[in-house]
């Protein structure tokens, strides 16, 4: 990430301009595009989602098929995160059919202080070997309604899970386009055989993320 003054004046001017105008942001800079969409999600009150519908004007609540108490819920989910609803925005779930296991969280020391973020990125095997890429849609959402997802425990450690939930409708404050050339750990999607890695899932449910 950029330390200079006048890089991260300029990311902030950016978003500034284009949640005066409505909303969407003419990324004009030359700094990569994922630095100022996580420049923005680690300094203001806003948590993000990724969609490949480019024209969302209202976030409804939607009931997700997840496997935690937090994920199962009638909810807006998004992240306050920048790259990992990047990964939602640039996978072509509508042409090619996928499973998904992906996190992004952050350790807790024993001292309470977070460390920095984890990712962890994976697609079925047969879709990562069609390059089921598109262009997507990166959505600012403000933070005022939305709760973050409560510490968990993972092999006897503690983090936090960088994924937030708001009961109630949401209305974006700014948008982006993205591709999957702007996503910079494309190269580490993975991918799993989807059989044998649910049937791990359901024999060692704490065993996240099951690969060999």
């Amino acid at each position: 990430m950029p330390t200079d003054e006048t890089t991260l004046a300029a990311f902030d001017a950016t978003f500034d301009a284009a949640v005066a105008a409505g909303g969407a942001i003419d990324y004009q800079l030359a700094a990569p595009r994922w630095q100022f969409i996580c420049h923005i999600a680690d300094t203001r009150p806003v948590v993000l989602h990724g969609s490949g519908n480019p024209a969302i004007g209202r976030f409804e609540p939607r009931q997700p098929e997840d496997t935690t108490d937090f994920g199962n819920r009638n909810a807006v989910y998004a992240a306050s995160d920048g790259l990992w609803p990047m990964y939602f925005a640039i996978l072509d779930r509508d042409r090619h059919p996928m499973t998904l296991i992906n996190s992004a969280i952050r350790p807790i020391g024993p001292n309470g202080d977070l460390g920095e973020q984890r990712y962890f990125f994976s697609i079925c095997d047969t879709a990562l070997a069609a390059s089921p890429w598109r262009r997507g849609t990166l959505y600012f959402l403000p933070r005022d309604t939305f709760e973050p997802q409560p510490a968990v425990e993972l092999n006897g450690n503690r983090a936090v899970i960088l994924q937030w939930a708001s009961a109630e409708p949401v209305t974006p404050l700014a948008r982006i386009a993205v591709g999957p050339e702007e996503f910079p750990l494309l190269d580490r999607i993975r991918g799993h055989d989807r059989e044998s890695t649910f049937a791990r899932a359901r024999a060692e449910p704490e065993a996240f993320p099951w690969i060999d």
